[in-house]
């Protein structure tokens, strides 16, 4: 069964870039521990585009469907520091930096890494 990746496209006003990349720093390990994951990275544009890409790889899309079910919804909701949109240190849950997201999913069909010497 083929990798499945996630790709969530998060429109991000120059103002609010810095946070977002803040906001995906101190979110460290949230999706690591997560079964079935198997890459996460935060690629910022530079140039031609105020989109942010968010690239997840994981075993199977049971394995994202059970994630964005459980840790990642709760850390949405406030109940932890994941994702870039969580509460931080408790009151009011902070503005999203995104204005808009939307989410791509491929299957991985050929892959290829650098050749050993």
């Amino acid at each position: 069964m083929p990798s499945v990746v996630k790709i969530n496209v998060l429109t991000v006003p120059a103002e609010q870039r810095e946070t977002l990349e803040q906001r995906f720093a101190s979110r460290a390990g949230m999706v690591e521990s997560s079964d079935g994951f198997e890459w996460f990275e935060l690629l910022r544009p530079v140039e031609g585009t105020d989109q942010y890409l968010v690239y997840t790889r994981w075993r199977s899309e049971q394995d994202f469907q059970a994630w964005m079910e459980g840790p990642m919804k709760a850390a949405h909701q406030g109940g932890g520091q994941g994702g870039g949109q969580a509460g931080e240190g408790g009151g009011e849950r902070p503005k999203p930096a995104a204005s808009a997201s939307t989410v791509w999913s491929f299957e991985v069909v050929q892959q290829a890494a650098p050749k050993q010497a």
